[in-house]
């Protein structure tokens, strides 16, 4: 069974995510697939929408296939990592730039690059299970397949608050932080869905609709605005007060376990993309640092903890944010010349 069902159905064209043993995690043949159809359906009178859903209960979507890119970096062959990249963020790109509707349902576990596949559609709904979050900082690697964009565009400074601390978004967060934007309960999805496909009608969408649920960064928002506003790391912890609130005391502990490396990185590119807020700005900025995460970063280590030994205890290049130079932020965001991305 292939890991993407790709159809046409009724007036829609169809994507399903079909790798549930395996939450459903992207690979290089996946996002090939995707993009295959993008441009086989952009112009096809017959399709009017697109849907985007995912087998299992589960996930939607947990992420990209870093496993087969730490083994391809311990054999020091970086250029196969590069080319999924690539070849993923060119995907997100054409995902983004669809020129019809496009709805996806995302349930459970949507990380990094499910993030990349859902949150880029023009008709993003969301279910009471989800758990949407960008965790990239804590594997050495830095929030991508465009994820950079939806950071620099969240309110006030939740996109720093987000991509620093992997926060885990509920419904009702997902949609204040503007990562989504219908809640319908998952058991509602297969009649809307088949109504979509038998009808064209993205309309249905919003009559389906239910008020959003609470939201917990709803209500630590004048907490992260007041204390995620720093150019730098520096700036952000130099600004701490001793009296913690909630925000905070969930946030520090975790930043702790990420790659300062990665962490500075990611600040970095939030600010660069809030400044030019495009797609491809995002990707490029992103890429910029994933192009050299396996060599000069702290990718390899913070798999091999994460996936691959499970111990959960990186070694990073940098023991904290005060042992890592300025320079070395500058040197992982420099235009990529030799790969380039080239959208």
């Amino acid at each position: 069974m292939p890991h993407v069902l790709i159809r046409k159905t009724g007036r829609a064209g169809r994507i399903t995510l079909n790798r549930p043993e395996a939450l459903n995690a992207l690979s290089h043949d996946m996002c090939a697939a995707i993009h295959a159809a993008l441009e086989a359906w952009e112009k096809d009178p017959d399709i009017d929408l697109l849907v985007i859903d995912a087998a299992g209960d589960r996930a939607f979507c947990a992420g990209g296939d870093i496993a087969s890119a730490y083994h391809a970096g311990k054999t020091r062959d970086f250029e196969t990592p590069r080319r999924f990249f690539r070849d993923e963020y060119r995907m997100n790109a054409a995902l983004f730039h669809f020129p019809k509707p496009v709805a996806s349902f995302m349930q459970g576990y949507t990380m990094g690059g499910g993030i990349g596949v859902g949150c880029h559609a023009s008709h993003r709904v969301v279910g009471d299970s989800l758990q949407m979050a960008l965790p990239e900082c804590t594997i050495g690697l830095v929030p991508d397949v465009g994820s950079s964009l939806l950071l620099a565009q969240a309110r006030g400074r939740l996109g720093e608050f987000i991509g620093l601390t992997g926060y885990r978004m509920a419904a009702g967060d997902a949609i204040h932080a503007e990562f989504a934007d219908y809640y319908i309960p998952e058991t509602d999805w297969p009649e809307l869905i088949d109504r979509l496909c038998d009808t064209g009608d993205w309309n249905l969408i919003d009559a389906a609709a239910r008020p959003a649920p609470q939201s917990q960064l709803a209500t630590w928002q004048a907490e992260i605005d007041r204390h995620f506003g720093g150019e730098t790391m520096a700036d952000i912890f130099r600004g701490l007060p001793q009296d913690q609130g909630p925000a905070l005391d969930f946030a520090l502990p975790r930043i702790a376990k990420g790659s300062p490396l990665s962490l500075a990185c990611t600040l970095d590119i939030i600010h660069r993309v809030r400044v030019s807020p495009k797609i491809e700005r995002a990707l490029d900025q992103e890429y910029r640092f994933t192009s050299r995460a396996l060599e000069h970063g702290d990718l390899i280590e913070g798999v091999r903890a994460a996936i691959i030994d499970k111990d959960k205890a990186p070694v990073w290049r940098h023991a904290s944010l005060d042992d890592l130079p300025g320079y070395e932020v500058f040197q992982m965001l420099l235009p990529q010349v030799e790969a380039p991305l080239d959208l």
